[in-house]
Parts: C-alpha cells; structure tokens; sequence
C-alpha cells in the first residue's frame, strides 16, 4: 500500500511506514548504526541501508548536518528579516544574490505584507546591521523590517513524521483486513461471501 510517492530527476519512490520510521530515526540520530535502526523498523541492517539509499536517490533524503549552538561559535544573535520586493519577479534575482551568505540560514517566500522571510545568524548587532544595509541595496528591495530573536525555546529542523507514520499503519492494517477477508475460501475452494 503506496503512502507517498515522490518523483525526482533520478528516481520515484513509494514511502511506507517502515520508511517513515528510518526517517524519523534518521532524524533523531543520524550516527547510529544501521543495525540498531532495523532493531527499531524490524528490518536487517542491509534491508536498512538499501531504504536509505532509495531515499537519497529519490530526493527525500537531502543531507545530513550537525546541529551546532550557534551562540558557541560566535553567531549569537538571530534575526528574523521581513523583505518587501518592488515586484515579483524580483524575487529569482534576489535568491541569487544571497546565494553564498552565510548569515543567512533561510529564505521562504511568504504570504502578508512581506515578500520573503529571511533567517539570520550573525555575531552581533553591528554584523546585523550591516547584512540590513546590504539587504537593502539589492535590486528590487523596496523595505526591510527585523524582528530579533530575545530567546529560543524551540528550534530545530525535525521534520515531524510520527503522526503520518501511525496514519499510514493504520490504513495498512485496514487494506490488509479487507484483502485478508475477500481472499478467504471455503472448505469447497470458492470465496466466501461471494454469490
């Protein structure tokens, strides 16, 4: 039973809750061993490491990363920058240019009275105000507006899957009843409950 299916240049995938699992293990602790996640998925470590290569290759696996403190390396002060854009097509243009900055940890294009929502981490407020001023002369930037970060009790990249993974062994386990119920046979060799 299909769950997602995700298409990328490379490969096509269906993601079932076993997948789901090892992302979600992924995610948690991307270091431990292939074995100690077939523990968990009820798989062999070869079964595993076939999966996550499926995923690498069909795009839903991107990366993987350390989680850094930011404020232990120097970066500590985070900031959100609203960006208004003159026009829309403005916005290619602009994603490039800050392609190669890195202060800047994301750009979303958003809905409300901003263009874009850019998140920053920088050493200071001088270095903040000078990503602003730069910001602010490129092409088509029309206003900034920032909001600083005064503290974070949450933050994290997670991708939150439990929820889809219990929707998706359900569904399986109810597609199983029904296939399990009209494959079943008589003692003459005929489906049961078929006229």
């Amino acid at each position: 039973m299909k769950f997602y299916q995700t298409e990328s240049e490379n490969a096509s995938i269906e993601v079932d809750s076993i997948d789901l699992g090892i992302l979600d293990l992924l995610q948690e602790n991307c270091k431990q061993s292939l074995a100690q996640i077939g523990e968990r998925v009820g798989l062999k470590a070869p079964s595993v490491l076939e999966r996550i290569h499926k995923l690498e290759e069909a795009g839903v696996i991107l990366g993987y990363t350390a989680l850094i403190d930011a404020r232990r390396v120097g970066k500590d002060v985070t900031a959100f920058i609203g960006v208004s854009l003159a026009h829309p097509k403005h916005i290619e243009s602009f994603e490039r240019e800050l392609e190669g900055v890195p202060d800047v940890l994301e750009s979303h294009h958003v809905t409300g009275q901003h263009t874009l929502m850019l998140k920053v981490k920088t050493a200071n407020t001088a270095t903040l105000e000078q990503l602003i001023d730069w910001v602010r002369r490129i092409e088509g930037v029309t206003r900034t507006e920032t909001s600083v970060v005064l503290s974070s009790q949450r933050e994290g990249l997670r991708v939150a899957l439990e929820e889809e993974r219990s929707a998706h062994r359900d569904r399986e386990r109810r597609g199983g009843a029904r296939t399990r119920r009209a494959g079943r046979r008589g003692d003459d060799g005929h489906e049961e409950g078929r006229t």
